[in-house]
């Protein structure tokens, strides 16, 4: 596994030192899982909130857990489109798209530390060793849960705590379920495809949330202070957004599972609304429907859609999750609205997709996939009605609980974007094949 970490020795020499005296010190942890944890392999595949009644992790002590995952795409892929030529001062066509070719994607990897500080206390911290807009190590988030407060010596405390939880952190806030899906740099074991979705509604800042997790019922209400990168200064600009889940997920029988889940993110007012450009880590398509002058790093979020609510925002999501035996549908309704800040009314897309998994094989270790996902709406400044669809097909192989091979056919499709735009006539389509280790 390729790790690009920090730039200087001294740096790296540091985090040497630093491995040098934690793993000792987490060779025992590694044997056991932790509470209320999602576990970083096969067993966390359809894992949403960690489970909470049913964890059957006793505490023994403050234990460390240090995890990796690593990941490597190979890509083929072509694009084309038919936008009228737009030159720059340099006289270099901007609509022209780069020539790309089959070879491999960098290498992408995280780190994560997660302690069990006490019974029911938990905190975790992911690092990026190496991703698409950043070579050097940098730290994605993290948070501390409680699922129970035992500083507090009360009876009553524990039994309320028994369908209680508080997360804190600068961290993945839960707005809807697809992020659990979704793949995060390096970590790309519960995503049974290669690419998230068309609009990837993901972000990380200051957050609190509170649930009431209780026989299925799933309740969750959370404030963040709407900020991607953290300062003191301009605070007038932006307010506190909102967060909120409500669900079911029940083991009805044996064969069936059954979860749907409504979740809403409201920013009133902001200096720029992150949640569908908040991934800093990039995207799996690189270069797709990039210019000449692109680069991997640059144009990090390649085959995605922002619809550009910089201003306010308030998005819906639906996701309703039904599991009978080795069949699988994850569905999703998306709804948005907003707008930028010289925009005088809001605009609106709709997101929607539905996604078919079949597993197969007693430990369900080989699975076959597809996807389909459309994104609508008005695009900014032209308030043209476009539509991006795209179709994702493949399958994958669990080689053990910690490996991951996976293949993927994409092709996707650009309708209704004006001519001078580097969209217009837009698709792309090919192969992916994805390699992952988790641990």
């Amino acid at each position: 596994m390729k790790i690009y970490m920090m730039k200087s020795s001294t740096s790296l020499m540091t985090v040497v030192l630093f491995l040098a005296l934690v793993l000792p010190l987490t060779l025992h942890a590694q044997k056991r899982d932790l509470q209320y944890f999602r576990a970083p392999d096969q067993r966390g595949v359809n894992v949403f909130e960690a489970a909470k009644q049913s964890d059957p992790v006793k505490f023994d002590g403050m234990m460390v857990r240090l995890g990796g995952a690593s990941t490597i795409q190979f890509q083929g892929i072509s694009h084309e489109n038919t936008a009228d030529e737009r030159l720059n001062g340099d006289d270099v066509n901007l609509n022209e798209l780069a020539d790309i070719g089959a070879n491999f994607n960098l290498a992408t990897a995280n780190m994560t530390f997660d302690v069990q500080l006490n019974d029911g206390m938990r905190m975790h911290l992911t690092t990026y060793l190496s991703s698409r807009h950043h070579s050097e190590a940098w730290v994605k988030g993290g948070y501390i849960q409680f699922d129970g407060l035992p500083f507090f010596n009360s009876d009553a405390v524990d039994n309320l705590m028994k369908s209680f939880r508080v997360k804190i952190g600068h961290m993945e806030v839960n707005y809807g379920d697809a992020h659990f899906r979704r793949s995060d740099n390096g970590m790309t074991m519960f995503n049974p495809l290669v690419g998230n979705y068309i609009m990837d509604s993901f972000t990380t800042e200051v957050a609190g949330e509170l649930y009431y997790l209780n026989n299925g019922v799933i309740v969750m209400a959370g404030l963040t202070n709407g900020k991607l990168n953290q300062s003191v200064k301009n605070s007038g600009s932006t307010n506190p957004s909102i967060i909120g889940k409500l669900g079911y997920d029940k083991q009805i029988n044996e064969d069936l599972r059954v979860r749907i889940t409504g979740s809403v993110y409201h920013a009133g007012k902001t200096g720029h609304a992150y949640l569908y450009s908040g991934d800093r880590a990039g995207s799996r398509y690189y270069y797709v429907m990039e210019n000449t002058l692109s680069s991997s790093s640059s144009q990090f979020r390649s085959g995605r859609y922002d619809p550009g609510f910089s201003n306010k925002l308030t998005s819906i999501m639906l996701n309703p999750f039904v599991k009978y035996q080795g069949f699988e549908f994850f569905g999703m309704f998306e709804t948005s609205s907003g707008s930028a800040t010289s925009e005088d009314a809001d605009r609106r897309w709709n997101q929607l997709s539905g996604e078919l998994t079949y597993r197969l094989g007693d430990k369900e270790n080989i699975y076959v996939v597809a996807r389909y996902t459309k994104a609508s709406g008005e695009e900014k400044g032209t308030l043209n009605d476009v539509e991006i669809t795209r179709l994702q097909a493949g399958a994958g192989w669990f080689m053990t609980k910690n490996v991951l091979a996976k293949l993927e056919y994409v092709n996707q499709s650009y309708d209704g974007f004006d001519s001078s735009h580097i969209f217009s006539g837009g698709s792309y389509h090919g192969v992916m094949v994805e390699a992952a280790i988790t641990f």
